[in-house]
């Protein structure tokens, strides 16, 4: 497997033979290690095993020479061994990371990925990490988008989600602020590596696991112009980019699910008939809309999710009733925890205000769950 565009700035002008030659020596190097199965360690460069039949485990040492062994258990990896070191002004060693989705050439069994962003209306995934206090990295849990559903190569742009960092580093690029995504506080950083923009979110103290949805990053970067709703998401990864040392590191739990339009209304946040009301008071610079969310299909809908777009210029500063998140562009509007489900005929209100500028106008549609609603 070839390394990350990210992670090997030295390796993205190599020929296409090299490219081709690389790739090989990732589908050679690829074992399986089965639910129930006896632990493999893996210390080939680029090295992978598959975990219960729909995960895949990469050691991916890409830059440096020192040798690097990841064992693989049945829900993750260790670090077995990690030697060397390189500045930490500059790039990480490796990457050793489990994903689903596709990532060089390399899928996962049964990914439903790639997935068109705006047919995606949940990604829930959840990671526990195990940390080491000896070493110099950081805990990163990577989300892949590009433009045209590639299963190769280089992606347009990489959400990276930092869950702990030790030691003197950074991400790519600079703070351009902070956020609440998820529920959580970050960091949010934004570059480029000459390859492809970075989107980065930084706890402020490190979270050892946590449970959420990845479209939650995903619409934080089109609404910041880094992807589009018609993007694809490619892949999603849970591992360390170690800069010294970093054996013991481990991730011990990791999974990923992808809930598309096309899904049975028996599963969690399907979609269903909808139809919003979106009543707004205006004055000059400032607004407030109180939405109706009704569900007009014969089943409820649990852990509903009502999303849109706020037109330029308007953000949010106060909601009720509902999290909605973030304050501007492409918003997720998340039922309160004492209100998760929306029964067959039944609807949920909230409201929030805001700011805008120039003249105002709302938003131009909505979909609850993926599916799109009317509107009365």
């Amino acid at each position: 497997m070839q390394p990350s565009p990210h992670r090997a700035p030295t390796l993205r002008g190599l020929l296409g033979a090299l490219l081709m030659a690389l790739s090989l020596i990732a589908v050679l190097a690829t074992t399986a290690a089965p639910a129930g199965a006896a632990d493999t360690t893996i210390c080939e460069q680029y090295g992978t095993a598959t975990i219960q039949d729909r995960y895949v485990v990469q050691n991916n040492r890409w830059g440096t020479s020192a040798e690097q062994c990841v064992t693989v258990t049945g829900t993750g990896f260790q670090v077995s061994q990690a030697d060397g070191s390189v500045p930490t002004n500059g790039a990480p060693k490796s990457y050793p990371s489990v994903f689903n989705g596709c990532h060089y050439t390399v899928c996962s069994p049964g990914t439903a990925l790639p997935a068109r962003v705006d047919g995606i209306s949940s990604a829930p995934s959840s990671v526990s990490y195990g940390f080491v206090d000896d070493a110099v990295y950081n805990a990163s849990y990577d989300i892949w988008l590009d433009p045209t559903p590639r299963t190769d190569g280089v992606n347009r742009t990489e959400i990276m989600i930092w869950f702990d960092r030790v030691g003197p580093i950074q991400p790519i690029g600079s703070q351009v602020g902070t956020a609440t995504v998820g529920g959580r506080s970050w960091e949010v950083w934004s570059g480029g590596n000459g390859s492809n923009d970075v989107l980065s979110f930084v706890a402020p103290a490190a979270v050892d696991s946590w449970s959420f949805d990845v479209m939650d990053f995903v619409r934080q970067a089109v609404s910041r112009g880094l992807a589009g709703s018609d993007w694809y998401l490619t892949s999603v990864q849970a591992g360390f980019e170690p800069w010294q040392n970093g054996a013991g590191l481990s991730v011990d739990a990791f999974s990923s699910a992808i809930v598309t339009g096309g899904e049975e209304p028996t599963d969690p946040g399907t979609p269903a008939a909808c139809e919003v009301t979106y009543s707004t008071q205006v004055w000059p610079g400032g607004f407030t809309a109180d939405v109706r969310v009704g569900n007009t299909g014969p089943a409820p809908v649990d852990d509903w999710r009502l999303a849109f777009t706020l037109p330029s210029g308007q953000q949010i500063t106060h909601a009720w009733n509902a999290s909605v998140t973030p304050a501007t562009g492409a918003v997720t509007v998340r039922g309160p925890d004492h209100a998760p489900r929306i029964a067959a005929g039944g609807s949920q209100t909230f409201g929030f205000q805001g700011t805008y500028s120039g003249t105002f106008t709302e938003p131009a549609g909505f979909t609850l769950n993926g599916t799109a609603c009317t509107t009365a």
